[in-house]
């Protein structure tokens, strides 16, 4: 006789008129839900036999329902300049990295929203292994609640695996328990999701957060862009601006474009002016990033000469450029190069079995 593995249902990521409907079906006061979502967003608690406010009759049966699904990291790779790359297994079996990044008083957490990506950018990673599947909430919340420097956590960014707007309904939830009264309180202003540019999602993050948006540039001319980053051809880069334009960045909220240098490719004279005027009249900053090399990749990493001499020529035309110092390369910190070696190591296993 086959026996099947009872599949329960994770409660992180579930807001307070889910946790109502959990609770009436229980018999349970709708206050309980209150109480639930203390344990899991306050307390970091999950398994709903230790919520010991509830009745225990109701603990035995919301249990055999319901389950933390929280899952601590299954390695971790330390740089000699403190980085620390989280690997985790997501409930699917896939793998996913966060890195956290300390930084004097700040400490950031870099967080994946999917397992894999099917953005398919040349100089990714993560965009090799196609996608995988996208996260739950409670597989992006896992990253958060389960890293062992939790609480030094100062901001978080969701610019790890896979492209956040790709998988809208779930970064939502999860910022929604990030940033609400009920769920962990933090201030949208610690929080910003990256992302390669999808026309149809963008207005409805910006609509319904008031996260930063880091914006996955890298080439400002379409056609040199569309041979990096496919997305290119079905949102370009201008229609993307277009919709930011339509919003208010200059209080709280901000917008940033991120731009990886490539030696050659993106870093000359007139990448300066048509930067220029792509971005005319919005208020940004770009952010340089040199670009970590990935095995068999033709791109090559700009010396810092390059670099210095990209950003002083955008910032001396009203642009606000910051070259931002390379954390971890010693333990390959960039997106997905981790998980794929973990991969390639599964596969090896199951050709030798």
């Amino acid at each position: 006789m086959t026996v099947r593995k009872v599949v329960k249902e994770s409660l992180y990521g579930l807001n307070p008129e889910q946790l109502r409907a959990i609770c009436t079906e229980a018999g349970l006061p709708r206050f309980a839900a209150a109480q639930m979502a203390r344990w899991l967003y306050r307390r970091f608690t999950g398994e709903v036999q230790a919520m010991t406010d509830l009745p225990a009759k109701a603990r035995t049966a919301l249990a055999e329902r319901f389950e933390s699904g929280l899952s601590a990291p299954q390695s971790v790779s330390v740089s000699s300049d403190g980085t620390k790359k989280y690997l985790y297994r997501t409930l699917r079996g896939a793998f996913i990295e966060s890195a956290y990044i300390p930084d004097g008083d700040r400490a950031t957490l870099c967080v994946s929203s999917q397992a894999g990506c099917r953005m398919g950018c040349r100089f990714c990673a993560t965009g090799r292994q196609g996608l995988i599947h996208s996260l739950t909430a409670a597989d992006i919340l896992n990253q958060i609640i389960s890293l062992p420097e939790r609480d030094r956590l100062t901001n978080l960014v969701f610019m790890g695996m896979g492209e956040p707007l790709d998988n809208i309904d779930e970064v939502l939830r999860a910022i929604d328990v990030l940033t609400s009264d009920w769920g962990m309180g933090w201030s949208p202003t610690r929080i910003t999701v990256s992302t390669c540019g999808l026309c149809p999602t963008l207005p409805r993050l910006l609509d319904s957060s008031s996260v930063h948006v880091a914006v996955s540039l890298h080439n400002p001319f379409s056609e040199e862009r569309a041979q990096i980053m496919p997305v290119e051809k079905a949102f370009p880069i201008r229609d993307v601006i277009d919709i930011l334009r339509r919003y208010d960045f200059t209080r709280q909220r901000r917008v940033s474009f991120e731009y990886i240098v490539m030696e050659g490719m993106n870093d000359s004279p007139r990448h300066v002016r048509e930067l220029c005027r792509l971005l005319n009249g919005l208020k940004c900053r770009i952010n340089l990033i040199r670009f970590h090399r990935i095995p068999d990749s033709p791109y090559f990493s700009p010396s810092e000469e390059r670099m210095c001499r990209f950003r002083d020529a955008l910032t001396s035309r009203g642009i606000q450029t910051t070259i931002r110092r390379s954390r971890g390369e010693d333990i390959q910190a960039a997106c997905g190069l981790l998980s794929t070696a973990e991969m390639q190591r599964g596969e090896q296993v199951d050709k030798t079995e």
